[in-house]
């Protein structure tokens, strides 16, 4: 047998053998499908959860994610929780002084009748729904979504919750105030008219008067909204543990109206 017609029948025979190995893989190897829990159901989806928290002016959110170590009922096991921090901007209250801030204040300490930067909160506003629409095209229900904010974040929470178009979990307001006039109330949905809203903050507050979170309850009342208002004697111008433990029991009670609801 010639050397060419040697190596011809190896490779036949390498042929063919690649062909029975290939065809034996074929009858054992099962298409491959993520695992279960990659690959949540619609009540799965349901029961996922997301916090959106908005810092003061000056600080950031790294500094505030502490806060979600005071959650630990089971009910937030499925919570996504996210702490952005604002953009760096000058504020006129501080002379003009460049730090994190969502929008302008005009004055310190904040009053009912204080002057509001009214289209810096609108834009501001567009950038809080477009992280609620991240969460809603990830599968989370608008109504297991809560935004939630301290003094300047409180207020923009308040501004973001009136001015979605959904119905959403709830928007809770620390030490906040309404940064706009009552013109706004035009712009605020019928779904949007739902949200519940709490809000907690001191009397003993010198930043952000207590006068100016009173003004909150008849403006939200105005715009035909319901508001759990909530004083604390001795606070000031800061967040108490006796208020997050309040939020993580307002917050349980509508993820379980929510699932309850589902089912």
């Amino acid at each position: 047998m010639s050397s060419l017609v040697r190596f011809l029948f190896s490779l036949a025979a390498a042929i063919a053998a690649a062909s029975l190995l290939a065809a034996s893989l074929r009858r054992h190897v099962q298409p491959s499908r993520l695992p279960e829990q990659l690959n949540p159901g619609p009540m799965a989806a349901r029961n996922r959860s997301f916090v959106l928290w908005l810092h003061g002016l000056g600080d950031s959110g790294p500094a505030n994610e502490p806060i979600r170590t005071f959650f630990t009922a089971p009910e937030f096991r499925l919570t996504k929780w996210a702490f952005p921090s604002a953009p760096n901007a000058p504020v006129s209250c501080n002379h003009g002084a460049v730090m994190p801030s969502w929008f302008d204040i005009h004055e310190l300490p904040m009053s009912p009748g204080s002057p509001q930067d009214e289209s810096g909160v609108l834009k501001a506003v567009e950038n809080v729904h477009a992280m609620i629409d991240r969460e809603v095209a990830a599968g989370i229900h608008p109504d297991n979504i809560f935004v939630c904010g301290f003094s300047q974040g409180g207020a923009l929470t308040l501004a973001s919750v009136l001015l979605y178009p959904k119905k959403l979990g709830g928007g809770a307001v620390f030490s906040g105030w309404v940064p706009f006039g009552s013109s706004v109330i035009e712009r605020v949905s019928a779904e949007a008219r739902k949200t519940p809203i709490l809000w907690s903050h001191g009397v003993a507050d010198r930043i952000v008067l207590f006068e100016a979170g009173q003004a909150g309850p008849p403006f939200l009342q105005s715009a035909g909204m319901s508001c759990e208002f909530k004083a604390y004697p001795d606070l000031g111008h800061s967040i108490a543990t006796e208020e997050l433990t309040s939020l993580q029991t307002w917050i349980k009670g509508r993820l379980k109206a929510s699932q309850d609801k589902e089912s």
